[in-house]
């Protein structure tokens, strides 16, 4: 069985190599399909960088799963999981917006083990976990100071359809508390910011495991907290500075 630092070491190289693919294949041009929405697509490079990274894992952890966002979906018997993004942003990533990664995380039956994350605009690698002190580009990433939700910048995503009155009030409950907010289009590289204090918490709904894992792997590493709650019908993915999480989910649950 491979130690926490191997896998975090062999994680650093596919996020990085999937995410420098990504950057090439746009840089010669590519046509996106749409999947559930008009900010819901797919490229060519999504598919051929989560093909590198499971080629890869197929080979050097044999027994692990592996599952990810444009459909690999294979098991394993280690009880482990690989969860990939390829391209976490693609909306982001297809028009030419810097906004964009590539993602995985590895988890056990009980937890997230850690989380790597490949900034190819910066060229900047983030590696960690509850239990591995993350880094970034090799260099420790600094424990997050905690603040409160009304001291700080939100940061979140919103799914059509719009109008759901549930869900829009439980979107109001929390967004009421925050000093302002932001919508970027990549809730990986948002809880990169909130890992490097540049941001204070994250909500969002409906989040799959490849968007929110990694990020919340590294968050945790840095003393930050990542919960789920149901409100409005839904299940709310909250993250970042601890007091933060706390009211936005005390918020939800107010409902």
């Amino acid at each position: 069985m491979s130690t926490l630092v191997e896998d975090a070491a062999l994680a650093a190289e596919l996020v990085r190599d999937a995410g420098l693919l990504a950057r090439r294949m746009r840089a010669e041009g590519l046509v996106a399909e749409q999947k559930t929405s008009v900010s819901d697509i797919v490229t060519a490079a999504d598919k051929a960088a989560e093909r590198l990274i499971v080629d890869r894992l197929a080979a050097e952890r044999p027994d692990d799963a592996i599952v990810g966002e444009e459909g690999t979906d294979r098991p394993g018997t280690s009880g482990r999981s690989w969860v990939i993004d390829p391209v976490d942003g693609t909306y982001n990533f297809h028009h030419g917006l810097s906004w964009w990664c590539s993602a995985i995380a590895l988890t056990d039956p009980d937890d997230v083990l850690l989380g790597a994350v490949y900034h190819p605009h910066d060229e900047v690698l983030f590696v960690g976990g509850p239990d591995l002190p993350p880094t970034r580009n090799g260099e420790p990433l600094a424990r997050l100071t905690d603040v409160h939700l009304a001291e700080t910048c939100a940061t979140t995503y919103l799914h059509p359809p719009l109008d759901d009155p549930d869900i829009a009030g439980a979107f109001a409950r929390a967004a009421s508390g925050v000093a302002t907010m932001r919508m970027l289009g990549s809730g990986t590289m948002d809880a990169m910011a909130i890992a490097q204090g540049q941001l204070g918490v994250s909500f969002q709904h409906t989040v799959a495991d490849w968007d929110r894992l990694p990020g919340a792997a590294i968050i945790r590493g840095v003393g930050g907290d990542a919960r789920r709650t149901t409100a409005g019908g839904v299940v709310w993915s909250v993250a970042g500075a601890p007091s933060a999480v706390a009211e936005v989910c005390a918020a939800l649950e107010a409902g």
